[in-house]
């Protein structure tokens, strides 16, 4: 299934096509709509993963959650079971599925939390001139862990996840400025230089999506990344999840722009 155009389409037109089974990474889709993160797990853990997220702001910046068992949000009209091109299915902390449907795995008491995603604040990165390469090389964002770790919280803990973009040294400040104004969806990066500085070994080997060229004369810059959740989960190994398949989005109603401050 080809779209020649995925930055024109509906938020609508998109679910379509991912609940007619399309994978595909969503960087670039629906142009000026916000993408989001996904996480659901049980009720019983919901608290400690609210307050996961309330003690590490930038990594899981929380911008909707649902009932127990609701399979819509306030700010997704779509089925949140069907809906996103991908998902990874956890028990006991382990990958035990990747669907594009995740209606047999869909529980009742499940609570589903939307992160904000620093895919919003790209539209305007690109806008400015700062180059977006996952965008331009059609693939996926690079992500990693890192040995950084987050604040525990109840039965949750785990490394920082980040995202990276190789940044022209003279437009770094421009991306820190811009992307600072989307305090809700990661903001400003967390780390800008030696990738080793954050533990990580090699950018050539990201442990989701796809690695990216980095040019003579650019700056790898890494922004806080909300598949931390499903690094939590892994860590922590509670009974049940459902994330997101890492850059696989939920595209909600939301537009970027409701996310800029002044």
């Amino acid at each position: 299934m080809e779209v020649n155009d995925p930055g024109s389409l509906t938020p609508e037109q998109a679910r379509a096509l991912f609940r007619a089974g399309l994978r595909v990474p969503t960087a670039g889709w629906c142009a000026g709509r916000t993408q989001a993160n996904l996480i659901a797990v049980p009720r019983d853990h919901a608290y400690d993963f609210l307050l996961f997220a309330h003690r590490n702001p930038k990594p899981c910046p929380v911008i909707d959650v649902t009932e127990p068992g609701e399979t819509t949000a306030a700010l997704f009209s779509g089925d949140l079971r069907t809906d996103l091109p991908g998902y990874v299915v956890y028990e006991d902390g382990v990958p035990v599925a990747e669907v594009t449907d995740a209606t047999a795995y869909w529980r009742d008491d499940l609570v589903a939390f939307l992160i904000g995603c620093s895919f919003t604040f790209e539209g305007a990165l690109i806008e400015a001139g700062v180059p977006v390469r996952h965008i331009e090389q059609g693939g996926n964002v690079p992500m990693y862990r890192t040995g950084r770790a987050c604040r525990p919280a109840g039965g949750l803990a785990g490394p920082l996840v980040v995202s990276m973009r190789p940044i022209p040294a003279g437009l770094v400040a421009d991306a820190v400025r811009i992307t600072a104004r989307y305090p809700a969806v990661h903001g400003g990066p967390v780390h800008v230089g030696d990738p080793a500085e954050l533990g990580i070994a090699d950018l050539d080997a990201p442990d989701f999506g796809d690695p990216v060229e980095v040019r003579p004369g650019e700056v790898p810059v890494f922004w806080a990344c909300g598949v931390t959740p499903q690094a939590a989960v892994t860590a922590s190994r509670p009974a049940f999840a459902i994330g997101h398949a890492p850059g696989h989005m939920a595209i909600t109603d939301a537009r970027d722009s409701d996310y800029l401050v002044p």
